[in-house]
């Protein structure tokens, strides 16, 4: 019986097509693309690959390179895409050049790896265009000198984007006049409706761009059941979720050099679950670090870490008109130089609990003078609760809340230093200690770079 079964398995091995060996050539990949079965792998040499036109991959290809210090994908000088189509339409892809990118993957192709490569510009809109993709995986690239965006994909399900490199990935671009750009909205990942996906460990910079314009890490318009983690985002806008209807989505782990912003009409409904957003364990390291408003949001075991010389947000801000119901959450944060204050929003709120947070206000450039808190006066104050945290000013004396009708909020069992209205509100003391109810502490940034241990931070041990 064993030397039947051996017989039978080397009988269907001699019969298995030898693997392919790896493609040499730019017209050999485009072929081997083209002509290629569902299923497939190619594999890419070392070297460096000008494309006349986009590769298309159909479901379940793998294209796998020697590694993205080894081989290079690039458009031929030829391949000069013209940028009157930019900025695309976002919401739609009519009049929107989806050939413009050096991927164009199939419509609807589902289980497509793409691995091990960089992927450059500068001619093109983007590296990888999609749409009704699922499960893809996108890992190892690097994606650098693009106009518009690195990844632009519609209705994305089930895919893992992560271990990758974005450099000047998009937001930038030339139409009329040589030196007039546009594309400040543009971003690294650009994705419309993306469910149960997952961004993480990916490392996002940006070198051509003057610090005035504005450029996406990641975009998102509407997303449900997705995690967003172990990112180290070095762009000034780090992050954008700013649809309604978002469920479930967490952001944790992650180093923030720039604004957080979820704002849409207060986001909705709060879904079945709860909770829009769970933002926990991240590094914030720009003063203008969430944008509001949002119903049914956690914040929580972050270190919002604020550079002196740079005190020109609020830590929290709304800038809409559309009132928000709530709940929304803010504990167990550090917080050192909230510069402007803690939280500012224009938006009339609701069923808004800010608890066992540590608050230093410091003595920053301006300095702050301005109250902690600001609220629209047309709030329900019996709804808004300030209790159990730790609010110390440094320098000059501030006080906890900027207006008049912000004394009817619940105001109870905080450790006030320095704070100079504290005889507008009685804040009742309870038997229960102030300030977070466990240390902080935790690792964060493309695979947990940096540790987080209380105020302070270090790089991680190897």
């Amino acid at each position: 019986m064993k030397t039947l079964h051996y017989l039978g398995l080397s009988l269907l091995l001699a019969r298995s097509p030898a693997p392919a060996a790896p493609v040499t050539t730019a017209e050999a990949l485009a072929a081997a693309v083209h002509d290629g079965a569902e299923g497939s792998r190619i594999e890419i040499a070392a070297g460096t690959f000008e494309l006349e036109a986009p590769l298309e991959p159909k479901s379940g290809m793998t294209l796998t390179g020697a590694g993205r210090e080894k081989t290079f994908l690039t458009h031929a000088r030829t391949w000069k895409p013209s940028t009157e189509t930019l900025p695309d339409p976002e919401m739609k892809t009519q009049g929107m050049d989806t050939r413009a990118y050096l991927f164009r993957l199939k419509d609807k192709a589902s289980g497509i790896t793409i691995s091990d490569l960089t992927l450059r510009g500068p001619q093109l809109h983007g590296a990888i265009f999609g749409f009704d993709n699922e499960n893809l995986d996108l890992h190892h690239l690097r994606i650098e000198d693009f106009l518009w965006c690195g990844i632009r994909t519609f209705s994305m399900a089930g895919t893992k984007i992560h271990d990758s490199e974005f450099i000047d990935a998009g937001g930038r671009w030339e139409r009329g006049a040589p030196g007039t750009r546009g594309g400040i909205t543009g971003g690294a990942i650009f994705a419309i409706w993306m469910k149960d996906s997952e961004i993480s460990h990916n490392r996002f910079t940006r070198t051509q761009m003057e610090k005035a314009d504005e450029f996406y890490g990641v975009k998102v318009r509407q997303g449900k059941r997705c995690r967003v983690h172990h990112n180290t985002l070095e762009v000034n806008f780090s992050m954008e979720f700013p649809f309604e209807n978002d469920e479930d989505i967490e952001i944790d782990h992650n180093i923030c050099h720039g604004t957080l912003s979820i704002p849409k009409y207060a986001g909705g409904p709060v879904p079945a679950s709860g909770r829009t957003f769970h933002i926990h364990h991240n590094h914030f390291l720009d003063s203008y670090a969430i944008e509001f408003s949002r119903n049914g949001v956690e914040i929580d075991h972050n270190l919002f870490d604020f550079n002196l010389k740079q005190d020109h947000g609020n830590l929290i801000s709304g800038f809409g008109k559309e009132a928000a119901k709530g709940p929304a959450v803010f504990h167990d944060n550090l917080v050192s130089n909230p510069g402007r204050g803690v939280l500012w929003i224009n938006e009339p709120f609701a069923d808004l609990t800010v608890r066992n947070n540590h608050i230093i206000a410091r003595m920053s450039i301006t300095p702050r003078l301005e109250g902690l808190f600001g609220f629209n006066p047309q709030c329900d104050f019996g709804t808004l609760r300030i209790i159990d945290n730790i609010i110390e000013c440094e320098g000059p004396a501030r006080p906890l809340l900027r207006n008049e009708e912000s004394y009817g909020a619940v105001i109870r069992n905080n450790s006030l230093r320095n704070v100079s209205d504290t005889h507008r509100y009685l804040n009742p003391q309870a038997d229960t200690k102030p300030g977070p109810t466990e240390p902080l502490a935790f690792a964060c940034g493309v695979h947990g770079e940096r540790t987080v241990d209380g105020w302070e931070t270090r790089p991680s041990a190897e």
